[in-house]
């Protein structure tokens, strides 16, 4: 099967069949959004890449090679010796940042860069707050101590950007900080269909809210953006036991 497609690889696949263009290889899932922090950090630095996409229920028999833990992302460095894999979203991250420094997405002082990564990390508890929304509870029976969290965390950053009183985490542009979030603020829209009323984040995070409509603008973001009723699909797909890896093809 050709890679570069909204296809996902699956069980009983053959292996994807690269060009050997000298581009580096990443093997995603078009809806994870720890996989999608890798292609905003490759496509905010204009480094050329191939991807492949993996059905993460059915999974390549091939793939345990590629990722051991068999989970995404992994980027091959196909110009390096023996063309080693890395994994883990936030390692491929500082990685390319060290290595095309040409668009630094990382503060360069050590203070800042430090304090980036704890920002990063502390957003853990949304990212399990909202994973639980959308896929443990029961709709008809918002747990309110759940959405509570998920409301208290996110004000923390809605204070920080305010302190910082800049357009985006990073500044005047986006950074590793925006970038590292974005994936799950880009999903936040499938609580609508969740939660319903109780889900208001634009009156709840006003300035939040318009770091958002302009993260959404972003060029990087553009390239790999999906709507919400797209990642609602996929989501409730999931939910019910069948998700559809393949919905992009369907769609275009």
């Amino acid at each position: 099967m050709a890679v570069n497609t909204n296809r996902h690889f699956g069980k009983g696949s053959s292996e994807p069949s690269f060009s050997n263009d000298g581009k580096l290889r990443l093997f995603s899932m078009r809806f994870c959004p720890f996989a999608h922090r890798v292609h905003l950090v490759l496509n905010a630095k204009n480094v050329p890449y191939n991807v492949a996409y993996i059905n993460l229920s059915e999974k390549p028999e091939w793939y345990s090679e590629v990722n051991t833990t068999g989970k995404v992302p992994a980027l091959q460095l196909v110009n390096e010796p023996n063309q080693p894999f890395l994994v883990e979203s936030m390692v491929i991250a500082e990685y390319l940042d060290e290595k095309y420094p040409e668009v630094k997405l990382y503060p360069e002082d050590p203070f800042d860069k430090a304090q980036t990564k704890i920002w990063i990390e502390r957003f853990n508890p949304i990212a399990g707050a909202f994973y639980r929304l959308v896929y443990e509870q029961n709709p008809d029976d918002v747990n309110a101590q759940l959405l509570n969290t998920f409301y208290s965390e996110l004000g923390n950053y809605e204070a920080e950007l305010v302190k910082r009183g800049t357009k985006y985490f990073a500044g005047a542009k986006p950074g590793i900080f925006d970038y590292a979030i974005w994936p799950w603020f880009e999903r936040f829209g499938i609580l609508s269909s969740v939660v319903g009323e109780k889900y208001n984040f634009d009156d709840r995070f006003p300035t939040l809210a318009k770091w958002l409509h302009a993260t959404r603008e972003d060029l990087a973001v553009q390239k790999h953006l999906l709507s919400t009723y797209t990642h609602t699909q996929f989501s409730l797909g999931r939910r019910a036991g069948t998700p559809h890896y393949d919905l992009l093809v369907e769609e275009s």
